[in-house]
């Protein structure tokens, strides 16, 4: 059923709580997980890599994680960083609560809304981070990454995770096209990791 997707407002599933440990780097995560959030084994290989990128870019400001879950991108680059203002957002009520707990079960501090897209992000931030709901399909992604370069500042970086069979190549000419720029910063095991600037030059796609 839809309304029981891990992108949509479940709070009525029954409860199975897990925890999970998630080592990066030197650092071990513990995150608890659900029914009902994305990824409830353990973070996935999409979000690993998309970690594993943006630990070597310069993340500095405001940064949100679009479509959070359960946190762990948030919280990672948190740790990371530990300059930044970091924010994570969900439609997913269920989530955000998760998201909330493993951010003091981790010892960081990140603020978690509940929101859809971004109808509770007024503001504007520096840098956005999105692992995005594919099965939401590709009109809602789009939306997201359109509504994502209003919400940036002057500067600003969006980064996307997507695998290339679920779409990554398409994606970028869309964000080329949105942004006037846009580059794949990674690939690996399938997965893809786009960058675009806002009111930045096009730049050349590495992959």
């Amino acid at each position: 059923m839809e309304g029981r997707h891990y992108f949509t407002r479940n709070q009525d599933l029954p409860e199975n709580r897990q925890e999970h440990i998630f080592l990066f780097e030197t650092f071990r995560f513990r995150f608890v997980t659900d029914n009902g959030v994305f990824s409830k084994t353990g973070v996935d290989e999409g979000t690993r890599i998309l970690l594993e990128t943006l630990q070597y870019e310069a993340l500095n400001g405001n940064v949100l994680d679009l479509g959070c879950g359960y946190g762990p991108v948030a919280i990672v680059l948190k740790k990371l960083f530990s300059t930044v203002v970091m924010t994570g957002a969900d439609i997913n009520p269920r989530a955000v609560e998760l998201a909330r707990k493993n951010a003091a079960l981790n010892n960081v501090e990140v603020t978690f809304r509940i929101s859809d897209a971004f109808s509770d992000i007024p503001e504007t931030v520096d840098i956005i981070v999105t692992n995005p709901p594919i099965r939401a399909g590709k009109a809602v992604i789009y939306n997201m990454f359109t509504q994502a370069k209003m919400h940036l500042a002057d500067k600003g970086a969006l980064y996307v995770v997507i695998r290339k069979k679920q779409g990554a190549e398409s994606a970028l000419r869309f964000l080329r096209e949105l942004f006037g720029n846009g580059t794949c910063i990674n690939r690996k095991r399938g997965y893809w990791v786009l960058k675009c600037t806002r009111d930045i030059d096009d730049s050349v796609c590495q992959c």
